[in-house]
């Protein structure tokens, strides 16, 4: 069997009710420095303290945010699972509490200039993250770049990260717009789920969404989902300088406790829409199949 009938087989498999396939949550924001880290990995360490297992993809390419806040420098990144023959169990780092973060590095930007054979090698790879990871949280760049784009286009549950700062607030639309005008976006299969971050009070945050929310309804029709605020908090930012997280330095911080509200709604049927898990297979086939898996192999 080669390797593109391989990945035919794991697509298909992952559409039958038997095989499990991770949740792939992807966190984002309209432009940086709104605390979009912060998120992904404080709410990986909720997640793991709710008994899953947690794998953090930082696909900010040209920053090592991720490695950075776990204080942990990884042996291997994605390039090497590309250009050094490596497997995804060598590239995953495992920081605190045993969540296990892959660093990008460049290998995902330089992901649409690889050849066919070499795409298929790695989705038959990064489909092995199912059997390791219950949730999978994908930590994207900021803005509006394509390569972010593919990203939540390829998404079902995409979490929003914006702030009060009235830039955040216009940039986060910006996203948005360009997300429901981008090609092959289905606005039935997706999920956007918001968080108020650095606010002053619960009260700012549902402020913030409902602003948010109302010229999103009005001019692109697009619903948004509310998932809570984190607050303005000084251990948040003596976590990151300690280079570890709120949630495990800080257990009793305001932030601690609204990340853990937030985590329980994640995981709640009840809370918040629960998106059908995809697979990691069937999420970066998506972001690849108009450029490479269609076309012919490179020479």
């Amino acid at each position: 069997m080669d390797q593109a009938e391989q990945l035919r087989n794991i697509i298909k498999a992952s559409n039958t009710p038997h095989r499990p396939l991770a949740r792939v949550i992807t966190v984002t924001s309209g432009k940086g420095g709104v605390g979009k880290s912060n998120v992904a990995i404080n709410l990986a360490i909720q997640f793991r303290r709710l008994g899953q297992r947690v794998v953090i993809l930082d696909a900010d390419f040209g920053l090592a945010n991720i490695e950075i806040m776990f204080g942990t420098i990884p042996k291997h990144n994605l390039s090497d699972l590309i250009y050094q023959g490596k497997n995804i169990k060598d590239v995953i780092t495992w920081g605190p509490m045993d969540v296990g973060f892959i660093s990008g590095g460049s290998g995902i930007s330089g992901m649409y200039n690889l050849s066919r054979d070499y795409l298929v090698y790695i989705i038959v790879n990064l489909a092995e993250l199912d059997a390791i990871a219950d949730t999978i949280i994908i930590d994207t760049g900021a803005g509006i770049s394509n390569a972010v784009l593919e990203f939540l286009v390829a998404s079902g549950e995409i979490i929003l990260v914006t702030t009060p700062e009235p830039t955040s607030i216009t940039d986060s639309y910006s996203l948005l717009k360009a997300l429901n005008q981008y090609p092959r976006f289905s606005k039935e299969n997706t999920e956007i789920k918001v968080v108020s971050n650095r606010v002053s009070s619960d009260e700012e945050g549902q402020q913030l969404f409902n602003k948010l929310n109302a010229v999103v309804a009005r001019y692109q029709k697009l619903p948004l989902t509310y998932l809570g605020a984190i607050p303005q908090d000084p251990y948040l930012a003596k976590g990151v300088m300690q280079q570890s997280p709120v949630s495990i330095e800080y257990p009793n911080a305001k932030s601690t406790k609204a990340f853990e509200n937030i985590a329980g709604r994640l995981t709640n049927p009840g809370e918040t829409a629960m998106v059908k898990p995809r697979g990691m297979a069937a999420f970066f086939s998506h972001i690849i199949r108009e450029r490479k898996l269609n076309s012919s192999p490179q020479t």
